[in-house]
């Protein structure tokens, strides 16, 4: 799945933020000058419109990222920022609120520029910006994105502008309708998808070329690898560096077992005991092939279970609707492809089932597809619990998977009910 889907169907299901476990590291030019964080918004220099703004996104008190990162960005002298976490974590809300701080509703012309990697996002930051904005009625957004077209001689009074780099551009230098010497503060979202998109970041340093050296910048993304460094170094002479570092994958706090049938139909048996057995809330159940998934789809709904699908057909958008809807218990149970098995969290799974082993091309076990469907039963430093409903042909695979990760998969007779049950317990 492309990087900018997968960050767009986070912004969709994210509707409070993540709390992440890990520490928050700060690179800063002078690392003797005193560093402020704060523990509510109202420490902050924020108008009581954003302030109940941000109450009107659900937001009671900054996350972890945010107490760093937004006297930072709202500090005068404006400073340079780039700031690196994972999905869900505040960062846009972040960012949106430094763009209507700094945006002056009297001065009827663009002075906030935002530049997302796709159409997409761009309207999901809009739609941030209209939340928290709500009662700023007098800061308008404008979209510099394909199909909103603007005419030469246009006069944009708007004050914050979101756009994709190529449209930006056009509107910059072509129609000459943004003029990018009055822009006083510049995001840059998503930096790891605007390097994993081709063309991308050199637009966007185009577009930085032509900023004021005043302009303040701040820069965003989920990693903070070499790429984005190198590309961050070439806008932003000596930044202030946040980071949150990314939550590592480990099955140290997941407990794994298999079972062993003689055909599909005998794997959905074993499920459904499985299934029975548990008071299970949410669980995910991962199928190889969309036939698969589709197949034990119809099977459960039949038996009346509430069942959701997710697989690489569906658009964005729905597969953010059905995602949203097993969170909030709707279906408790949600058959996926490899579509889902990485960058989704949804925080109340505890229980994963591989309906089959995910294989590579050659038959072999695909140790990084395992690691990341079984994840998701762990994610947030919870413990969880994943099975593996396996044919006689693939038990070589769980040996292969438990020498590969040094760890043991313990064998379950499906059909020993006390056993199951000792184990729900």
């Amino acid at each position: 799945v492309p990087l900018a889907e997968l960050s767009l169907m986070n912004k969709l299901i994210h509707t409070s933020l993540v709390e992440s476990q890990q520490h928050v590291e700060i690179l800063q030019r002078d690392p003797s000058s005193p560093l402020f964080s704060i523990k509510t918004f109202e420490e902050l220099p924020l108008k009581k419109e954003l302030l109940q703004g941000v109450y009107m996104m659900g937001f009671n008190r900054p996350s972890k990222i945010q107490e760093q990162a937004l006297p930072l960005m709202l500090a005068y002298p404006p400073q340079n920022l780039i700031a690196q976490s994972q999905s869900g974590t505040g960062k846009t809300a972040a960012f949106v609120l430094a763009m209507l701080s700094r945006a002056s509703a009297n001065e009827k012309y663009p002075q906030c520029l935002c530049l997302a990697p796709t159409y997409e996002l761009a309207l999901q930051i809009g739609q941030v910006v209209r939340t928290i904005g709500k009662f700023c009625t007098d800061i308008k957004v404008n979209y510099a994105v394909r199909g909103n077209r603007v005419l030469k001689g246009t006069v944009l009074e708007e004050q914050i502008i979101i756009g994709t780099p190529g449209t930006t551009l056009d509107w910059c230098f072509k129609q000459r309708v943004l003029d990018l010497t009055k822009i006083s503060l510049f995001v840059l979202d998503e930096a790891d998808i605007m390097i994993d998109m081709q063309g991308l970041s050199c637009q966007s340093i185009r577009i930085h070329r032509a900023l004021p050296k005043s302009c303040q910048v701040l820069l965003f993304s989920a990693t903070y690898k070499e790429p984005v460094r190198a590309f961050a170094e070439r806008i932003i002479p000596d930044p202030i560096v946040i980071k949150l570092r990314e939550e590592e994958l480990t099955l140290s706090n997941i407990r794994q077992y298999f079972m062993v049938c003689q055909s599909s139909d005998e794997q959905y048996r074993a499920l459904c005991n499985l299934y029975g057995s548990f008071t299970i809330g949410q669980v995910m159940i991962f199928c190889q092939t969309r036939r698969l998934a589709d197949w034990l789809s119809g099977k459960m709904s039949q038996d009346g279970h509430q069942v959701a699908i997710l697989t690489a057909e569906l658009t964005v958008v729905q597969r953010a609707s059905v995602i949203q809807r097993f969170r909030e218990g709707k279906e408790k149970v949600l058959i996926a492809t490899n579509v889902c098995a990485r960058g989704i969290d949804v925080q109340q799974v505890t229980t994963v089932v591989n309906f089959g082993l995910p294989t590579d091309q050659d038959g072999e076990p695909d140790f990084e597809t395992y690691l990341h469907r079984i994840g998701r039963a762990g994610r947030f430093g919870h413990r969880g619990i994943a099975f593996s409903v396996v044919e006689r042909e693939t038990v070589e695979l769980v040996h292969k998977i438990e020498e590969y990760f040094q760890t043991t998969i313990k064998q379950l007779d499906p059909y020993d009910m006390d056993e199951l049950e000792k184990l729900a317990a």
